[in-house]
């Protein structure tokens, strides 16, 4: 932490924000969408588009990745309002992590009941293949094994309870529906469905690394995601997280394999159109959310 800076956001500042963003736009959005490494252009088929910079946004972090544009886009896809991430925050940024989960309760102040969660990974499951899509069922927080999480100080009880369980942090209703989504288009043989470990980065996993995570039950791999559905979950939001398979991990010593940054993105971009779909019909089948709690 930076000499003189505070351990967190007060609540003040993420309602400043959200009432900024909405002071804004004629939107109210219900659910966000947050696009991982390369898959940002999902935000290109929200309707009716406002487009924010990050750097015009009040008290909003600054993303510095290649992949990842910094803006916020609200519209509307298949007649809801959605708000759109296009990049995400990270810890190997030099973030606080209470600064690379801003923008979830801020969302939430704005009316936001629903997260969808993308994200770029490498696949640790033998059977995965890259271009695979993996709905999360669960995590492994590596980081917060070290008391790296983004509850840690303070609770303010306006967001949430001090001990929010996790058992249940991917919706299960929204999981079934996705696959439902993919057999129907046609798509099933590329569906997984698996658990999801989250490093710091921004190194890449050693060999030994890997296959420790592959023992302790993880399918894929990245360096994002957990932190964002430990926040929307302590305010209660419904999680659905989807996961691009962009490269395969490397498990064996004697392979010339290289893991590297422009594979994850070449990777997404071929994937892209498809991933664009998915979601596009996730949206279109989720029910009226204005009621929701």
């Amino acid at each position: 932490m930076a000499p003189g800076e505070t351990a967190g956001y007060s609540y003040e500042e993420y309602k400043e924000t959200a009432d900024w963003l909405l002071s804004q736009t004629v939107h109210r959005p219900l659910i966000a969408i947050i696009c991982g490494s390369g898959l940002g252009n999902l935000a290109d088929s929200l309707k009716d588009q406002v487009i924010f910079k990050y750097s015009d946004v009040p008290n909003f972090p600054m993303s510095t990745v290649s992949g990842h544009a910094g803006r916020l886009v609200i519209g509307t896809l298949r007649e809801k309002v959605c708000v759109c991430m296009q990049g995400r925050f990270h810890l190997y940024e030099g973030h606080a992590i209470w600064k690379t989960t801003f923008p979830i309760r801020v969302f939430q102040l704005m009316g936001v009941r629903t997260l969808i969660i993308t994200n770029a990974s490498g696949g640790l499951n033998p059977d995965y293949k890259v271009g695979d899509i993996m709905v999360l069922k669960d995590h492994i927080n590596m980081p917060g094994f070290a008391g790296v999480n983004p509850l840690v100080g303070p609770n303010d009880q306006r967001f949430g309870e001090r001990f929010p369980c996790m058992s249940d942090a991917y919706d299960k209703q929204l999981r079934e529906l996705t696959k439902a989504v993919f057999c129907d288009l046609g798509h099933a043989s590329l569906l997984r469905e698996g658990v999801y470990c989250s490093l710091g980065g921004p190194s890449y996993e050693t060999i030994a690394e890997c296959r420790m995570l592959r023992l302790l039950g993880a399918d894929a791999v990245g360096m994002s995601t957990t932190h964002e559905v430990i926040s929307a979950r302590h305010c209660k939001l419904s999680v659905l997280g989807l996961s691009l398979i962009t490269n395969k991990t490397v498990m064996d010593y004697e392979s010339m394999e290289h893991a590297n940054h422009e594979e994850v993105l070449q990777s997404s971009k071929r994937s892209m159109q498809f991933l664009k779909e998915i979601v596009t019909h996730i949206i279109g089948r989720l029910p009226c959310l204005s009621d929701a709690s």
